[in-house]
């Protein structure tokens, strides 16, 4: 049901940015210009703006919707609760770590060669 939801919202985040990028910045329809004929300025304005205007609360009513699908899929957890799964942390040492004093660059009375170590 929820994959069902997101992809009608994912459809109508899609058709609401493609009408309102078909508007004018004025305000008008399409911005063909002003000629009459069968797709007249204010006609194309007005069916774009119920358009925008239905698909803008279609994309609310699924934003809800997703919502509260999410909020009942996690209302018998908590953050807290599943802090309490985590495994206890490590108190083992790791032996191939070198020490801090191998990690110390060499003195200048020091003249041995740096070897690697073999550990």
């Amino acid at each position: 049901m929820e994959n069902v939801v997101l992809i009608i919202h994912l459809l109508l985040a899609l058709g609401l940015i493609a009408v309102v990028l078909m508007q004018r910045s004025e305000g008008g329809g399409l911005g063909m210009g002003s000629g009459g004929g069968a797709v007249s300025g204010r006609a194309a304005a007005t069916a774009l703006t119920k358009l925008t205007w239905l698909l803008g609360a279609a994309f609310i009513v699924t934003s809800i919707t997703l919502t509260v699908i999410v909020a009942q899929k996690s209302s018998g957890s908590s953050v807290i609760d599943r802090l309490s799964d985590a495994p206890p942390a490590a108190t083992e040492t790791d032996s191939t770590v070198p020490s801090g004093e191998s990690l110390l660059p060499p003195t200048a009375d020091d003249n041995a060669p740096l070897v690697p170590l073999a550990d």
